[in-house]
């Protein structure tokens, strides 16, 4: 009987895989036309490969989705720690129970979960974690020597033994691990505790880092970077779609009890928060602006408007731009701020982060399409209103009626007046919070709405009157000899 080696497994599953036409990668977003390929070649290689890439891009669960191409069952002979094989046994217990006992020795399965072994990578990792140790009480209880492989305990890379063995952040794993690591990937051996002991393993290897560790916490030493046969780079989406899909995808937002609507304009502010908190000068860029930030604040600004229907007894929960606000406590702990932002807080960044995103996105939708002029004169006019998230639906829109002209401009979202009124509202605070960010109108602490502050006309410069005495030497020019 034939028995594959892991990354042949790997390999040939995925040909089935794209020959028919499915996605490699089931649940990765934006990847399609950048790092699958590149995973692709990796794979068809038979490489060893380490994902490269700021925090939030999906590294990790990309190494988990290659279990998908794994095998649904894996034959091993039970009780073996290392899952030998049971024709090609490179353990020594299981060596001699098929030398003396071949009909006695009996097999169990491995499913394909659990052929993935992963470890996060920490300074304090030692060759004991990775390989394994000399235990002195399996020597006790045995009456083995301590230099028998009867006596050794198996650390996680052995027990990976025909499967996938990933680690998480490589360059915190210290250099004198990493050549214990690069030696049994090449060479199949290894020394625990002064006694050669040789693993001919069958796995494959996948690593993660993310760039910044190659300077502020530690490095990959040159020979394990040699043995690695691809690096890939991630990124983070490159377009506002990629990003709501990856949030759709990941946030919570099937709640029980009351019936969800999230706004298009909505879902469109909080992915653009991302893209804007990722060109922000106060931002720390080699920390990046995790793929997170825009999941956990969508599920906060979600839990904002359930609260408020809660409240009010409201059927339908809508979220609004203040409920983005309300949810600011999700996001500031997920930017690494520059001198700059600390002096300044992270709060201050982060509302006019979302000042810009509504800017941003409220340029997408009235940008040369419909004037306000109308909406800015009511304004001007000595009108006020204070928009409250915590304010029922009802009452809102009771008051944003009387903005003249306001809820007529709503069809630029889509909405046609019939709407419910908590969609309503929705759109038409998205309304005054676009001319708030554009400066068109003013906004107090509190919420409230205001005539924008008029920049007085600038005024030409007047000469002193001292000035006036001054002689024009343009006249008095000397004649030229």
């Amino acid at each position: 009987m034939r028995q594959r080696r892991v990354k042949d497994e790997l390999r040939d599953n995925l040909i089935t895989r794209v020959r028919g036409g499915s996605a490699v990668f089931p649940g990765i977003v934006g990847y399609d036309d950048t790092v699958v390929p590149q995973i692709v070649n990796a794979i068809l290689s038979r490489h060893n490969f380490i994902l490269l890439g700021l925090r939030g891009q999906a590294k990790s669960r990309i190494l988990r989705a290659l279990t998908t191409l794994l095998d649904p069952q894996l034959p091993y002979l039970r009780g073996c720690e290392i899952h030998d094989n049971p024709y090609e046994p490179i353990c020594r217990r299981c060596r001699e129970l098929l030398a003396h006992n071949p009909d006695d020795a009996p097999i169990a399965y491995l499913t394909s979960e659990q052929r993935y072994v992963e470890k996060l990578a920490t300074p304090d990792v030692t060759i004991a974690d990775l390989i394994g140790d000399i235990d002195p009480i399996k020597a006790a209880k045995g009456g083995h020597e301590l230099g028998s492989e009867y006596t050794v305990h198996y650390g996680l890379l052995p027990r990976a033994n025909r499967g996938i063995f990933a680690i998480n952040e490589l360059p915190d794993l210290a250099g004198k691990i990493q050549v214990g690591l690069f030696n049994i990937m090449q060479e199949g051996d290894v020394q625990i505790k002064g006694y050669p002991v040789r693993m001919p393993l069958d796995v494959a290897l996948v690593f993660t880092a993310n760039p910044e560790d190659y300077t502020a916490r530690g490095k990959i030493i040159t020979p394990l970077k040699d043995r690695i046969g691809s690096e890939i780079r991630t990124h983070y989406p490159a377009t506002i779609e990629e990003g709501i899909a990856i949030t759709a995808q990941e946030a919570w937002t099937v709640r029980n009890g009351h019936q969800l609507q999230v706004p298009n304009f909505v879902s469109q502010v909080i992915e653009q928060i991302a893209f804007v908190a990722r060109e922000d000068k106060r931002i720390d860029k080699r920390s990046g602006v995790s793929q997170r930030l825009p999941i956990s604040a969508m599920e906060n600004v979600i839990s904002n408007a359930e609260r408020r229907a809660i409240r009010w007894g409201e059927k339908l929960v809508v979220p609004r731009i203040g409920d983005i606000y309300a949810a600011m406590p999700s996001m500031t702990g997920k930017l690494e701020l520059e001198y700059e932002g600390e002096l300044k807080g992270a709060d201050a960044v982060v509302r006019e982060i979302i000042r810009s995103a509504v800017a941003r996105t409220y340029d997408k939708y009235f940008h040369g399409n419909a004037s306000m002029n109308q909406v800015v004169q009511w304004f001007d006019l000595g009108g006020e209103i204070q928009m409250r998230d915590s304010a029922s639906a009802q009452e809102m829109l009771h008051k944003l009626r009387g903005i003249q002209g306001l809820l007529d401009k709503l069809s630029a979202l889509g909405l046609s007046g019939k709407e419910p009124s908590e969609m309503l509202v929705s759109g038409a605070e998205f309304i005054l919070e676009g001319l708030y960010a554009h400066k068109r109108i003013g906004r107090s602490e509190e919420r409230t709405f205001t005539a924008g502050e008029k920049q007085p006309p600038r005024e030409r410069p007047r000469m002193r009157e001292e000035d006036d005495e001054v002689p024009d030497l343009r006249r008095q020019r000397r004649p030229f000899n």
